[in-house]
């Protein structure tokens, strides 16, 4: 695969307009006007940058106005020192005449045109809220709309901004009772992506002064919207609407595809996570060169063989060197075997086959997964923030990893120093490869090898000896599966997480950590954090803070959606 053909710095139709003063995009969604990760800057002003560098021209760029991530649009950029001044001054004093493009429902019917006029002031989770009068911190703000669509409740609202505030037309459409759809920030309903557009920009050359308009193409899925809502599950029955959104989430992983290199090198993430790319019942994840294709429930959308075999040619024309199927069942406990090959066949679907046992990189740290094997790959890429923290906490310590599976939290830990590990699951073949994992991370790191030790027993039991023998450490990871069945019984995270909690805690040294996680969906975060609370009172332990964990950003969440992973990191008194 060729990611700088598949992910480049820059699609060159997004240019609108270039002259030696000025430079006009139009910004896709999808793709950040500031980078939210300064290691990893994924923003559309480097990525303009090294489009110029590679083409040996000049990049010098300076930056008048943003754009949120997934508002798409008109973005202009100074070419040139000398240009700043006057952009500078035509910006700040509201002489740029900014166009946008919003779909919303819950505008009334009878209301054509109107001025909103509100304060707003910062809020609290970094956007913005309406305030009355003249708030601490308080700046007005002023849009005026009009309509220029309306099918039913759905609406296309054309907004001419008077002044530039944070999140301005989302927060007071919002306020007005009709905010954007797909806003998850603001409550806004299902839609495709974010439905707001920076349609045209209105301004005077920084040079000659002559009056100029950019305008950027309406999105396809504006149209779309306003004649059928949300597509939802029928997405897949329009290929142009699929392309669409699976090239609005490559450029939303871009940071990370083009992460393949250095001391955080990741060669493998999630590309599409369902509702949360508005494609709902598909995951689709990344593993070096290949793609992995997973079909949540097994009916619904895919109960059509026509659908999979177009999907599946569109994940493959992305670029991908191979492409491997997974079907899973509504209740995937349940299933008898994983490895049954209509449900996850052995052979790629399309392209061509990835080694038997395939090296990717996770921050730096080579992992051994297997695409052919089964439902399961080997490593459960929800994790990655969660092995960061673990192997930023394990210098010196020792650590317990539970529900070790092929052992990605013990490799983490030893490469970030921990002096042991040890790696309990009830699956020797699980612990074979873990052994291997672990190997591979030391070796790459050339440190010292710690104490690592791999022990085949039911977890349960394992706690139970452990804290008779008055074993200690510092740093407990507790991942169990949502269901299983063992000598002791069988388990339910619903209804039995917190007993299991109440025993990792017992054997942890004061001061010590507890990095707990469960992927039930029953299991909401709030109630995953009153659930350690009460494990911790019955443990007797006393607890310092139970923080909760979020996942990276290639797991976003649909509007109204829970988090399918819930962490919290629990601190106990030293």
């Amino acid at each position: 695969m060729d990611r700088l053909s598949v992910w480049p710095d820059v699609r060159e139709r997004w240019i609108l307009y270039e002259d030696d003063d000025i430079l006009v995009v139009d910004k896709p969604a999808g793709v950040s006007s500031q980078a939210a990760d300064v290691d990893r800057p994924d923003d559309i002003v480097t990525r303009l940058k090294s489009y110029f560098e590679a083409r040996g021209k000049n990049a010098y760029l300076g930056v008048h106005q943003r754009l949120d991530r997934d508002t798409s649009g008109v973005l202009v950029f100074a070419r040139r020192r000398e240009a700043n001044a006057s952009l500078a001054t035509q910006f700040e004093g509201r002489k740029v005449r900014k166009t946008y493009l919003a779909c919303v429902t819950g505008w009334p019917g009878g209301r054509t045109a109107a001025v909103l006029r509100d304060w707003l002031a910062p809020s609290r989770e970094g956007g913005a809220r309406v305030v009355r009068g003249r708030a601490p911190g308080a700046k007005e703000a002023v849009t005026r709309v009009d309509v220029a669509g309306r099918q039913g409740p759905r609406a296309i609202l054309t907004l001419d901004l008077e002044t530039g505030r944070t999140h301005q037309a989302r927060v007071q459409l919002a306020h007005a009772g009709a905010p954007v759809a797909g806003d998850v920030e603001y409550a806004g309903g299902a839609a495709p992506r974010l439905m707001l557009h920076a349609s045209a920009l209105g301004l005077h050359h920084p040079r000659t002064g002559a009056a100029l308009r950019f305008e950027a193409p309406t999105p396809a899925d504006f149209g779309s919207w306003l004649a059928r809502g949300d597509l939802g599950e029928g997405i897949y029955d329009d290929p142009e609407a699929l392309g669409r959104a699976l090239e609005r989430a490559l450029e939303r992983r871009w940071a990370l595809a083009r992460a393949a290199d250095g001391p955080r090198a990741t060669t493998a993430f999630r590309l599409v996570n369902e509702d949360g790319d508005a494609l709902p019942k598909l995951a689709v994840d990344v593993y070096a060169d290949w793609a992995v294709v997973q079909l949540h429930g097994g009916d619904g959308p895919w109960a059509d063989a026509a659908r999979r075999e177009g999907l599946l040619d569109r994940v493959h024309a992305l670029g991908f060197d191979g492409v491997y199927l997974k079907i899973r069942p509504k209740q995937a406990n349940l299933l008898v075997d994983p490895r049954r090959d209509d449900i996850a066949p052995r052979a790629p679907s399309r392209g061509n086959a990835a080694p038997d046992e395939l090296t990717i990189v996770e921050e730096g740290v080579p992992l051994l997964v297997r695409l052919g094997d089964g439902l399961s790959t080997g490593l459960f890429l929800d994790q990655r923030a969660n092995r960061r923290r673990v192997r930023g906490l394990a210098e010196g310590k020792a650590v317990a990893n539970l529900f070790a599976y092929t052992c990605a939290f013990s490799a983490v830990a030893a490469t970030g120093g921990a002096r042991r590990t040890v790696s309990v699951d009830a699956s020797v073949a699980a612990l074979e490869r873990g052994k291997a994992n672990l190997a591979a991370a030391l070796a790459r790191a050339n440190g010292p090898a710690g104490d690592h030790s791999f022990v085949a027993v039911d977890a349960f039991a394992w706690l139970a000896s452990t804290a008779r023998q008055r074993d200690r450490f510092d740093l407990v990871v507790l991942d169990p599966p949502s269901y299983s069945s063992t000598k002791h019984g069988r388990f339910v995270a619903d209804t039995d997480y917190e007993d299991l909690a109440a025993s990792a805690l017992a054997v942890l040294s004061p001061g010590g950590r507890l990095l707990a996680c469960t992927n039930h969906r029953k299991i909401t975060q709030a109630r995953f954090r009153r659930l350690l609370f009460e494990a911790a009172r019955g443990a007797g332990r006393d607890v310092v803070q139970i923080k909760d964990l979020a996942e990276d950003l290639d797991f976003p969440v649909g509007p109204g959606g829970e988090r399918h992973l819930k962490s919290a990191l629990v601190t106990l008194r030293p």
